[in-house]
């Protein structure tokens, strides 16, 4: 009975030890530097950018509401609020583009948004929803800056 018992105890604290690997890259500077957590991730909000009710926008008002739109997007980028962002390619569900926001809540986001000019002219609306992923995505717009050869 007692060898029953030690080998249960055994085998559930060797499978816990297993299961907990260190990871012998782990660099806890950059971690801490980035908010990481023990799995080197964190909290953002995902932000989907759909067709909005302004249709009746001309040409001219669109495109000088998209270039503060840019703008927008380059100076949250600059901020660090902004980790990614991008268009969606044609499709049929009126999606016209994703932000991660390097926030916490969304509370923090729609705030973001509220500075974005097609957003404010119902050009774009937005859903946001919190997400979990890497830290390491907020390095992305670093790395962006060396690969670019042409700014927006």
């Amino acid at each position: 009975m007692k060898n029953s018992i030690l080998s249960i105890a055994f085998l559930c604290l060797s499978t816990i030890g297993f299961a907990q690997e260190a990871n012998p890259t782990y660099d806890e500077k950059l971690a801490k530097s980035l908010n990481a957590d023990e799995y080197g991730m964190k909290k953002y909000v995902f932000c989907l950018l759909k067709s909005g009710s302004n249709t009746t926008a001309t040409k001219e008002e669109s495109k000088k509401l998209f270039e503060g739109h840019m703008a927008n997007i380059n100076k949250l980028a600059k901020e660090g609020k902004l980790t990614v962002a991008g268009p969606f390619m044609k499709n049929d569900r009126n999606y016209r583009g994703i932000y991660i926001f390097n926030v916490e809540t969304v509370e923090e986001a729609k705030a973001l948004v509220a500075t974005d000019p097609a957003i404010q002219a119902n050009l774009l609306e937005t859903e946001l929803t919190p997400w979990y992923g890497t830290a390491a995505l907020q390095e992305t717009v670093k790395i962006h800056e060396k690969i670019a050869k042409t700014k927006f």
